[in-house]
């Protein structure tokens, strides 16, 4: 970042250099603008190669770096995206001791046998 500013501050130092020198020789207005840019850009060719070619690596190290976390940020989505192993009914943790959520599974499983026994009684009273 040091670098674009460095780069940009003389570029504009160029232009202002410029521009000075062509009002007191007269040339105002639009005019003294577009010779002060023209005059700046090729004083900035000539002068500023080496700042120039540290602006590009810095942001072609920056634009690296941009790169290199989305593709960490979409592997890291992809492997949350992975299906997981579905686990077995009654199958035991790793520790061998099955867990709370086992028994509220089964417990649910009850109640819905149970209603579904009960609607179905239901429907042949009413039928």
């Amino acid at each position: 970042m040091r670098n674009v500013i460095a780069y940009t501050a003389s570029r504009l130092l160029l232009f202002a250099v410029a521009f000075g020198v062509l009002y007191l020789l007269g040339a105002r207005g639009a005019l003294g603008l577009i010779l002060a840019f023209v005059i700046s850009g090729l004083a900035s060719y000539i002068l500023l190669s080496a700042q120039r070619d540290a602006v590009s690596s810095s942001l072609f190290t920056w634009l690296e770096r941009r790169r290199g976390m989305g593709e960490r940020l979409e592997a890291g989505a992809a492997k949350e995206d992975e299906p997981q192993e579905p686990r077995e009914p009654g199958a035991s943790g790793e520790d061998g001791e099955r867990s709370a959520g086992d028994e509220d599974d089964r417990a649910g499983h009850a109640l819905d046998a149970e209603n579904a026994e009960e609607s179905g009684s239901a429907l042949r009273k009413q039928g």
